[in-house]
């Protein structure tokens, strides 16, 4: 059974729509704000987000860029806003497909069901990242180097997931920190510097994440 996460703050909206789609045969979960939704979207596996624009404490546009740093699960914007900008925004960090308000729910089950088919096709390359020796799984959220399980703190594995996607392109330490810490983080600026000497001493290996001295960090 696909497992889809709803954030959305307009609870009638939310409950209308979690009624047809578990009435399609769906399993569902609603969620009212946005750093819970993110909380979610992060911390278990779902096929699909439904991801509401406006929203509580986190708007979608942030919530949709932290996501897609960590997992390729399909997200589908909605808003009552059918700006150019607003989709070109939620395109650009991630989004699958865009659905604006009020709209049809056969039209949202239909995108629903095309999203999934294409994820299901792709499923092994969506969940499976390689680097030398290194195998991430991004559904298990583990990481194997040498053959051998690697035990990593939540920050060092999005670390080192982030570094992956951006392999060969040099990382500032201020863009790492926002990337991962997040834009309002206020704590040590040498962070990044502590986590990668953690993440070396558990790859044991020095030569998978290299220093651009001056500037950050690239794999390569």
């Amino acid at each position: 059974m696909y497992k889809i996460l709803v954030i959305e703050d307009e609870e009638n909206i939310a409950s209308f729509i979690k009624m047809e789609l578990t009435y399609e045969g769906y399993e569902v979960e609603n969620c009212y704000d946005g750093k819970e939704g993110l909380h979610k979207a992060l911390s278990e596996d779902y096929h699909l987000v439904l991801l509401d624009l406006m929203l509580p404490t986190l708007n979608g546009i942030e919530i949709c860029r932290r996501i897609r740093k960590l997992k390729t699960t399909p997200i589908i914007m909605l808003t009552a806003r059918d700006s150019v900008m607003d989709k070109v925004s939620g395109f650009q960090m991630g989004a699958d497909d865009y659905v604006v308000k009020p709209f049809a729910i056969e039209e949202l089950i239909a995108r629903i069901e095309a999203i999934l088919r294409r994820s299901s096709n792709n499923i092994e390359n969506q969940n499976v990242m390689e680097f030398k020796d290194i195998i991430i799984n991004i559904e298990s959220r583990t990481v194997e180097c040498n053959g051998k399980l690697i035990n990593l703190t939540t920050k060092e594995y999005e670390l080192l997931v982030y570094l992956v996607k951006n392999q060969n392109k040099v990382l500032t330490r201020d863009y790492l920190i926002e990337n991962i810490w997040g834009y309002d983080y206020d704590g040590e600026n040498n962070i990044v510097d502590v986590y990668i000497r953690h993440l070396r001493s558990k790859l044991q290996n020095y030569d998978y994440i290299q220093t651009v001295r001056g500037i950050g960090y690239v794999v390569r």
